[in-house]
């Protein structure tokens, strides 16, 4: 170590001299100290996890067909990066500490998604079943005791709640006398408490109590479905009780189930937007972390320590190394296809789909040529960032890619990441769109279905109630 200084701090007589000289001590110990801390904090970092500072160039927001990439004298970016592009036959195009465990943010959803598909498929509702254990006065359109709600599905909002209000106005329902019970792990509007998703469609059930947010959900969603007849009228459901969380009572009727768009258009919405909270819901359907991490492990033969999950969602410190990541997106392509499907039905498209996709990758070449997750922490690890995915060429071909970058900022990662996929496009003539047509009302969660819990004969003495 150097010192460095100035004479004022080199007297040696008198008392400023020697005050000058103890505080001069004074200020070599506590930096001393400051140097033996920060290597005692470097010690404790796990070596696979520091890496080497790598230095690139931020690469230009949209080059030219033709660029191979540039140095355009920006500063260097740095932190630890790990790499693995591929080509669909398992051809390794470029690979840096593909062994090494990064922290994959919220790229771990693909690996949420492909455990749901697995278990559920593609077609899988998730139901929402609406229940009473009273009589019905048709004169009045009563329900003469509770009305109980069953279900977790991660995708119910306002507009499915008015909905609701309106198939039970249709069994000839408008009033419930007694409370509103929802099961536990009932949500709505990403809601995580049950009670105040609960409340949430009380308000929504009732015209009286609906908010503007609510009606503006339902008519948007209409409208867009071209369903103008709904709008003529008014749904309406009042429950005269409280509300509360607590289980179906014994004996209870079955009056309604209401179902979710498919699985595949929840997990296009969960992707494009790296929803948090849709990705925790369908992780605890699929029995937490640990039973996620069992299955890939059983599923895809990938060792233990190559999957370590502290969530379904990507928040908090995960670790999963870039050939185990690629090995989770390589098995999700392959479950789709079983099914007729590709990563564009689930995953958000660069420059097409809103989302955490719609502002990269929008030059008019490269628009639609990149199908990927993001992943960012911005201070988790000191700055966790990735992108995993598929690249097309100019020849049709697609390069399947994985890159997680650490120890940096993420905005500066990002670009990397960008430039990255970008210069391998280039290398192989360019980029071309994958073939592709964006579905809007898929964005929206509208393909839904509600259907009578009752038979014709059951509804009809459901409604002539006690004789």
């Amino acid at each position: 170590m150097l010192l460095f200084l100035s004479p004022a701090l080199r007297a040696t007589n008198g008392q400023k001299g020697m005050a000058v000289k103890v505080k001069f001590l004074n200020i070599f110990v506590a930096a001393i100290l400051v140097v033996a801390a920060s290597g005692l904090l470097l010690a404790q970092t796990p070596a696979k996890e520091q890496g080497t500072p790598f230095p690139v160039t931020a690469p230009q927001q949209t080059p030219s067909p033709t660029s191979e990439g540039r140095d355009d004298g920006a500063p260097p970016i740095y932190g630890t990066q790990g790499v693995l592009i591929e080509t669909l036959d398992g051809r390794v195009v470029s690979e840096q500490a593909a062994d090494q465990a990064f922290n994959p943010a919220s790229s771990i959803k693909l690996a949420t998604a492909l455990v749901a598909l697995h278990t559920f498929g593609p077609n899988y509702r998730f139901t929402t079943g609406f229940w009473t254990d009273g009589s019905f006065d048709k004169a009045n359109g009563e329900i003469l005791g509770n009305l109980y709600v069953t279900g977790c599905d991660p995708s119910f909002h306002h507009e499915h709640a008015v909905m609701i209000a309106r198939q039970l106005n249709n069994l000839g329902i408008r009033k419930v006398t007694g409370d509103l019970f929802v099961a536990p792990g009932f949500t709505m509007n990403f809601n995580w408490s049950a009670r105040g998703s609960g409340e949430s469609l009380f308000d929504t059930l009732d015209a009286a109590l609906r908010s503007g947010e609510a009606l503006r959900a339902w008519t948007y969603e209409r409208t867009a479905l071209g369903d103008q007849l709904s709008l003529q009228t008014v749904p309406s459901l009042t429950v005269t009780g409280e509300v509360f969380v607590g289980p179906v009572a014994p004996g209870a009727r079955l009056l309604l189930t209401h179902k979710s768009s498919k699985l595949t258009d929840v997990l296009k919405v969960l992707l494009c937007y790296s929803n948090n909270f849709m990705a925790e819901r369908i992780g605890d359907s699929l029995g937490g972390k640990d039973s996620v991490m069992r299955q890939l492990v059983s599923m895809l033969g990938i060792p233990p320590a190559e999957v370590q999950f502290s969530s379904l969602s990507g928040l908090g410190v995960n670790r999963v190394t870039p050939r185990a990541m690629m090995k989770i997106f390589r098995e999700l392509r392959a479950e789709l296809q079983k099914n007729g499907l590709t990563p564009a039905d689930i995953m958000p498209v660069a420059g097409i789909d809103p989302g955490t996709l719609e502002d990269r990758f929008t030059g008019p070449a490269w628009q639609g040529s990149v199908i990927a997750k993001t992943g960012t922490l911005v201070r988790t690890d000191g700055g966790a960032s990735s992108l995993v995915g598929q690249m097309r060429t100019k020849s049709g071909e697609t390069l399947l890619f994985v890159i997680m970058n650490q120890y940096g900022n993420v905005l500066r990662f990002r670009s990397n990441q960008d430039h990255l996929v970008m210069t391998v496009q280039n290398s192989r003539g360019g980029p071309k769109a994958f073939n592709y047509k964006p579905l809007t009302l898929t964005m929206k969660l509208s393909d839904t279905e509600s259907v009578s819990g009752l038979t014709n004969g059951e509804a009809e003495r459901s409604l002539k109630g006690p004789q």
